[in-house]
């Protein structure tokens, strides 16, 4: 995972990104990379999955 961090709070599920940070372009270009759990991972302590992608377009 890239900038991403997960916690389970009861039935809440947290997740915590800085958006100040960057990891460059995507590859196609078209956006930027802030955060990623690079495909579907585990909640942790869970069964359910996420999915995640946080972006931005360039300026």
């Amino acid at each position: 995972m890239k900038n991403v961090e997960m916690t389970v709070e009861g039935e809440n599920l947290i997740i915590k990104v800085d958006l100040s940070k960057d990891f460059g372009p995507s590859k196609s270009g078209k956006t930027i990379i802030i955060a990623s759990t690079e495909g579907n991972v585990s909640v942790p302590e869970r069964d359910e999955k996420i999915g995640l992608n946080v972006y931005r377009y360039p300026d």
